[in-house]
């Protein structure tokens, strides 16, 4: 296997989805702004998106893959047999959750939006959306299983695609609600719960030439069941712990007005690249990590450990810079047309600033905490984990009268670098830390590149300034124009620099 081929297929198919995710917000943006409508669909989509993430992107294969693999290893009936039991189980938890979900909808939405309580009107939409959006949760989880057992299967392609459902259903929502005078931000939610629907219905078809799932309602629970359970809860927390202090900022935010939906749309520009440097890359190294450990060959830990850090620095380090220094110009571009002003554009752009600076952070955590979890401990990456939380909450809250809702990205950048020092820290004192020596040469050629870069982009944002300004109408099409031009600037620079030989990538 190739960490950057696989990466790549995975990032394909990721970076597609997230473009059309652009244009679904670019869209909200120009339909709904940053309006009560918009603050209540984004608070209803919230709280199913964030167990989306928290799921689908690598925290629920940080549990199943290294015991389905251990299973699968001994033989292939036991591995289905633990399958069906995961499975089982993880329906009729999720069944239970949602229907509490549907039933205590208000106090939910008071908990993640508490700011709302004081306009009745944006909280009862809010309440009303939620509704609708939250059965979401239940498809998606479950469709987490079946692209964990692709995973495993060293298949990623239809797990990386699956998100690209829902961006198309949203956004056929948009433009039908528009052409037929329709609530938009309604039929957004219905949109949310079909997408999920869908999206499970296409992973099961292609699983099943790996696995048939098979329903068993009355099972005993054996004690690999068990301690996959006991081990899920801690990895879905410390692997999503950038997503938990997202949630925790949403309901910090909404006690500021048009604040959710600043912070939504700066979140969407910055994890296209957590989904490539930190969500693929930690993905498709994760099952071979898991392998490898329990096959004992520590040689091909430490090319593995090696190589996923490089990848993740190769693909989270340029982006940073590129957020830090355009981050007004990428938000103007993406979303700087009809109902969204050029305060908004000024609100989100220093959101998205702040959070450029932890990106890397971002990225490195994921990859961090898989060198944990193929070894089967959770624990040590929830108790880090419940840290940086804790330590993100304290600076938001502490500091929020003084900065407004954009101490939100700078706690999240702050507590996130702390947390990436703590798990270097841990890794190092229990010897899980296996890196090459060569790791280090690597980094210094990705920093010399990212330095050309960043002089490239300054110089190319200076030359075209009056092209990117709010009012100039084709402003996109340069922001465009001038993200290649920078990106080909640094790829290049790399191969030059011998940092993308496929050859370097292979795990074996």
């Amino acid at each position: 296997m190739n960490l950057l081929s696989s990466a790549t297929i995975f990032s394909f198919f990721t970076l597609f989805s997230r473009i059309l995710g652009y244009f679904r917000d670019i869209l909200i943006a120009i339909f709904l702004g940053a309006s009560i409508f918009a603050d209540a669909f984004f608070v209803a989509f919230r709280l199913p998106n964030t167990f989306r993430r928290l799921f689908a992107e690598g925290t629920f294969n940080a549990a199943f893959i290294p015991s389905y693999t251990s299973a699968k290893l001994k033989n292939q009936k036991e591995g289905k047999l633990f399958a069906d039991h995961i499975l089982s189980l993880l329906l009729l938890v999720l069944l239970f959750i949602v229907t509490l979900a549907e039933i205590f909808t208000p106090f939910l939405v008071y908990l993640i939006a508490p700011g709302f309580i004081a306009d009745e009107l944006k909280f009862n939409l809010a309440v009303e959306f939620t509704r609708i959006t939250f059965p979401f949760l239940l498809f998606v989880s479950l469709s987490s299983f079946f692209s964990g057992v692709l995973n495993s299967n060293n298949k990623f392609a239809a797990a990386a695609a699956a998100p690209i459902i829902l961006n198309v259903i949203l956004i056929s929502s948009i433009l039908l609600s528009y052409y037929y005078g329709l609530n938009i931000a309604k039929q957004l939610s219905y949109g949310v719960t079909i997408a999920g629907i869908i999206q499970l219905v296409f992973l099961i078809f292609f699983t099943l030439e790996f696995y048939k799932p098979n329903i068993k309602l009355i099972f005993k629970i054996t004690p690999k069941v068990k301690f996959f359970f006991k081990k899920l809860l801690p990895s879905i927390f410390s692997s999503g712990v950038t997503q938990i202090n997202i949630l925790v900022g949403t309901i910090i935010a909404s006690f500021q007005s048009g604040a959710v939906s600043y912070l939504y749309y700066a979140d969407r520009i910055y994890q296209i690249n957590l989904a490539i440097a930190g969500i693929a890359v930690g993905t498709v190294s994760l099952p071979v990590l898991s392998k490898a450990f329990q096959s004992k060959k520590y040689t091909k830990v430490s090319n593995i450990q090696s190589k996923s850090l490089q990848l993740s620095l190769l693909f989270s380090i340029p982006a940073s810079l590129a957020l830090i220094i355009a981050s007004e110009e990428i938000i103007s571009g993406l979303f700087g047309y009809g109902t969204f002003s050029p305060k908004d554009v000024e609100m989100t752009s220093k959101a998205l600033m702040f959070f450029g600076y932890g990106v890397i952070a971002f990225a490195l955590i994921k990859i961090l905490a898989n060198f944990f979890f193929a070894r089967d401990n959770t624990k040590t990456p929830f108790y880090i984990s419940s840290f940086i939380v804790f330590l993100n909450v304290l600076i938001s809250i502490v500091f929020f009268n003084y900065m407004g809702f954009l101490i939100i990205p700078i706690a999240t950048s702050i507590s996130t670098w702390v947390g990436v020092l703590i798990f270097f820290h841990y890794l190092k004192k229990k010897n899980y830390l296996l890196l090459q020596n060569k790791l280090f040469s690597s980094i210094f050629k990705i920093l010399i590149s990212s330095t050309i870069m960043a002089l490239v982009l300054v110089l190319a944002l200076e030359k075209f300034s009056s092209y990117l300004t709010y009012s100039y109408t084709y402003k996109s099409v340069y922001l465009i124009i001038i993200v290649g031009f920078v990106g080909v600037v640094y790829l290049l620079s790399c191969y030059l620099l011998g940092l993308l030989k496929i050859k370097n990538y292979k795990t074996n």
